[in-house]
Parts: structure tokens; sequence; C-alpha cells
């Protein structure tokens, strides 16, 4: 899953980043409102964690500003104010959960995952596609009931695809989706052909149909069709 902090408390970001990439999350970090407006112009994330009190603005604002813009992924709010009608106005205007600080780790962990399932597999904690299925919480992935043996980057390609299928994605999408917006300095993106050629190699091994079409001169589609 791809994450966006905002959240200007260094230490507490420096935590949930450092948590969160334990969990085989990527997570960006961005400290203030504009910032945080600059990224999500950008760039897509599966989800936002937000503080509501920024040194430049309201995170309140930044979900208002989000939802105006119709910019997908799930939210949560993150925040020391603990009132009800806080909570309220979060959730109405469009935050999916609001945890007042200090939160559990695991607890903010599992609401993304809560968060990415209803969104990506409508709530399911697994993914079945054709003879494929995945089980996100565990970073597993199988074909016809064949665990396939997959790098990080590979299972997170498959799921990337998965929940991309029958679209058109460019080399730049996957490589910033998978590998962060430090990418867009990268001289090329041949590293991603090599990923796809050992993804595809293991699904065909298992058995699976290659749904995996390169369109030339755009970047690859999942062709379930």
């Amino acid at each position: 899953m791809k994450i966006l902090i905002i959240e200007d408390e260094r230490s507490l970001s420096e935590a949930i980043v450092e948590y969160l990439d334990g969990e085989g999350h990527l997570c960006e970090v961005v400290y203030t409102f504009q910032d945080a407006v600059e990224k999500i112009e950008l760039y897509q994330y599966d989800c936002m964690v937000v503080d509501i009190n920024l040194p430049d603005g309201s995170g309140l604002d930044l979900i208002r500003l989000l939802k105006k813009e119709a910019i997908q992924g799930g939210i949560i709010i993150v925040s020391a104010r603990n009132s009800l009608d806080n909570r309220i106005e979060g959730l109405e205007i469009g935050a999916d959960h609001y945890l007042t600080k200090p939160f559990h780790l695991a607890e903010l962990n599992a609401h993304l995952k809560s968060i990415y399932r209803r969104i990506s597999f409508q709530g399911s904690n697994e993914l079945i596609l054709n003879e494929i299925k995945l089980i996100p919480d565990e970073h597993r992935a199988f074909v016809l009931d064949q665990e396939l043996v997959l790098t990080k980057k590979e299972y997170e390609l498959l799921l990337f695809f998965i929940s991309n299928k029958n679209k058109i994605i460019t080399k730049a999408g996957l490589a910033e989706h998978l590998w962060g917006d430090h990418m867009d300095s990268a001289d090329s993106y041949d590293f991603i052909y090599t990923h796809i050629k050992n993804l595809r190699r293991e699904l065909l091994k298992k058995g699976c149909n290659d749904y995996i079409r390169t369109i030339y001169g755009l970047g690859y589609k999942f062709d379930v069709t």
C-alpha cells in the first residue's frame, strides 16, 4: 500500500514511517499543508494519514480539498483534539477514521488495511481473479491453489496489476507507485521490465494464463477481458 503521511511532528511521523515500512507499506512524508497539496496533485496514494494541526493550514481543509477534487484514497485523521465535535466534523467531511493522539501504531495499521480492503477488495480478506488468489494481509499469492514464490516487489507488482486490471499503466506510473516519487529522476525504467519478466515467469510456471500485455509506446496492461 502506498501511503502519504501528513504530520508536522517529526518524531511521530518518523515512528509511523518506520513501523509501516516494516509492515511492507511504501510511505512518503510531508510536514506542511502546502507540501501536501503539491504531493496529492502530482501523485496517487492508496491512503493518507492527516494531522489536523499543520503549521500553515488545517488538515480538515485539506480533506475538503481532496473531496472537492475527487481525489481517490482512504483518509485517516490523527489529532490531539478529542472533542466529539472535531471527530464528527472530520468524519462528515469524508475521513474514514479518526485517531486521537497518542495512538498505537498497530491500530493505525489495522485501520489502513481495513480501508484498503474496502476500497480495493470490497472488504474481503482475499482477492480472487480467475485462477489467481491474493491474501494481502499475509503478502501471499496463489495460482490454481499453488503458492507463488515472489519477491516483495513482484508481489506488489501483481497486486497493483490486479487492482488496476484492464487499464493501461505507464512505466512511470508503475515505478512511482512501487518505488515512490524519487523515481522521477530515474534515467530509465528498464528495471521494471526485469520485474515484469520474473513475475510473468512465475505465473506461467504455475499454469496461469498470460494476462500481462505490453502496450508499445505506452506501458503495460493486465488484460483479463
